[in-house]
């Protein structure tokens, strides 16, 4: 028999049974910090467990505001290849500057160029994008500590849930480069190749680029290969390089020839509903 939820009334020192087993009664205390952690940011609150029900619309409710910004901050930028990476490395490191010269190239190929919209790679590939007087845009993450947008952005919004910014930055996009990162770089990978080999998303192009960083992780998917958890299929739209010409390469062949692309895919924005195309604001 299924557990039932926690009704208005009842607190979490009322709900203290597990499958006839008796925990241990946190303190008033600890409840309390434990609020007070969750208050901070929605998406602590959305995976702290069962709420009120009255709180579970209220997060329910700042879901659905997430998705309605980003569906009119990014409706009418185009389409998008989007850039993955870590947000630490500084303007002179040498992942910086692939991933600017990978958001010019992007840009001269006629795509938007998006990104997470913080710092490090995001920013490179944004300021790419601007140097050559490209379309850039971002949808950034609201964090615990204080992670602002960078300056190379000509639209951003920023996203309270994790899982609907990473919804975007796929959404969008006609292709995906992926630069040397961190765990958010990884979820954002194999979250690409995951929708992707079931069949949620077309087979949009993936390019890995720092080849330098990347030995252990060609030799796992290799490795997931041979233990038959993968297919040969599931990984015929990666690149590996570390050259802008071969992945731009690759870019034309697996998502504007394949999928025709052209700029004229831009929905038209109607100035009735306060709606504005990226040239509006540019």
């Amino acid at each position: 028999m299924p557990p039932s939820p926690l009704s208005d009334t009842e607190t979490p020192e009322d709900c203290i049974s597990i499958t006839g087993s008796t925990a241990t009664s946190a303190s008033a205390e600890a409840i309390r910090a434990d609020e007070q952690y969750c208050r901070q940011l929605e998406d602590r609150a959305l995976l702290s467990g069962p709420n009120r029900r009255l709180r579970d619309l209220q997060l329910l409710w700042s879901v659905a505001k997430d998705f309605m910004a980003g569906f009119r901050a990014l409706h009418f930028v185009g389409p998008c290849i989007t850039v993955f990476g870590s947000a630490r490395f500084a303007e002179d490191h040498p992942y910086y500057k692939m991933a600017q010269a990978m958001g010019a190239a992007i840009s001269k190929m006629g795509f938007t160029v998006m990104t997470g919209g913080g710092p490090g790679i995001m920013e490179a590939a944004n300021r790419g994008a601007k140097d050559v007087k490209g379309r850039s845009v971002g949808c950034n993450i609201r964090l615990p500590f204080e992670q602002s947008h960078n300056p190379y952005l000509d639209r951003w919004v920023t996203i309270e849930h994790f899982f609907v910014r990473k919804t975007l930055l796929i959404k969008y996009s006609y292709g995906f480069i992926i630069m040397p990162g961190g765990f958010g770089t990884m979820d954002e990978m194999f979250e690409a190749l995951t929708l992707i080999q079931t069949g949620k998303l077309r087979g949009f192009p993936i390019v890995i680029m720092g080849q330098d960083f990347w030995p252990e992780m060609r030799q796992f998917m290799d490795h997931m290969l041979k233990g038959a958890t993968i297919s040969p299929e599931d990984l015929d739209l990666i690149k590996w390089t570390d050259s802008v010409d071969e992945a731009v390469a690759h870019l034309k062949e697996k998502a504007v020839k394949q999928f025709g692309l052209r700029r004229a895919r831009v929905p038209h924005s109607s100035p009735w509903l306060g709606e504005k195309a990226l040239e509006d604001t540019l």
